[in-house]
């Protein structure tokens, strides 16, 4: 059951426990291929045949290599990826990854502004309606932005490469982030965009107020939309890359 394995990583269990066997996964992960979206100044993604076919003895194999930036696609940000001192991508604790999901929606203000940011204002909204954000909570953050993954021109604001005076998205507010940092002791956050901080940032005051206070950062999430407000739990996995700033994440979302 989740609610024993969260035991087992010293978390809270839910209020309602899902017995995994029964629960409805939804996979919030976008896949990593020639598509995939990266950072503009970024490496993309490449995949290379090593082998695939019947060998000479008879049998079926298949191999490649691959290669990638750390930030891009669905991934992590690790807290040393914008503060000194902080967890690498090795080092974030798996209660950090693994939890109760809040998720925070302002589809409608993203719909009005491409570049819309979290406020307090929201999350003042968001806690009348749906009650308090527990400590140790992972927030997610639904912009819907994800609608526009196939058009990277749409979903970066520009399809330039290189270019990073012209990104356009939703992020998060840096008051936002500091409050839920230190009112609410989040464990992580994560978004359906490109970065917690919008696109015409300048100085990343998100990234650093969430880095700064040890917070791993999702970015890229997909399908935010199939999850409640609060009762699912949030599974992000990421690659344990030694040493790494961020890496590739498979993340997961369970259901009653």
């Amino acid at each position: 059951m989740i609610g024993q394995i969260l035991l087992l990583l010293g978390l809270a269990a839910p209020a309602a426990a899902l017995d995994l066997a029964g629960a409805r996964l939804v996979d919030l992960t976008h896949p990593f291929d020639s598509r995939t979206i990266y950072w503009p100044t970024a490496r993309h993604f490449t995949l290379e045949p090593v082998a695939h076919g019947v060998t000479s003895g008879g049998w079926w194999y298949a191999a490649n290599d691959f290669c990638a930036a750390e930030h891009g696609g669905t991934h992590l940000d690790a807290p040393i990826h914008f503060a000194r001192d902080r967890w690498t991508a090795d080092e974030v604790p798996l209660d950090r990854l693994i939890g109760d999901a809040v998720v925070v929606d302002i589809t409608d203000k993203a719909a009005r502004d491409r570049d819309a940011l979290l406020t307090m204002a929201d999350l003042r909204a968001f806690e009348r309606r749906r009650g308090r954000i527990r400590d140790g909570a992972i927030v997610l953050v639904r912009s819907g932005w994800d609608r526009y993954w196939t058009d990277p021109a749409r979903y970066l604001g520009t399809a330039a490469a290189g270019d990073t005076q012209h990104l356009h998205f939703p992020g998060v507010g840096a008051d936002a982030a500091a409050w839920l940092t230190t009112a609410r002791r989040i464990h992580a956050i994560g978004i359906d965009t490109a970065s917690i901080d919008h696109g015409p940032s300048r100085d990343f005051r998100a990234h650093r107020v969430l880095t700064n206070a040890n917070v791993p950062i999702f970015e890229n999430l997909v399908g935010l939309g199939a999850l409640p407000p609060t009762g699912a739990v949030f599974i992000g996995l990421p690659m344990k890359i030694g040493g790494g700033s961020g890496g590739p994440l498979r993340a997961v979302a369970a259901l009653p």
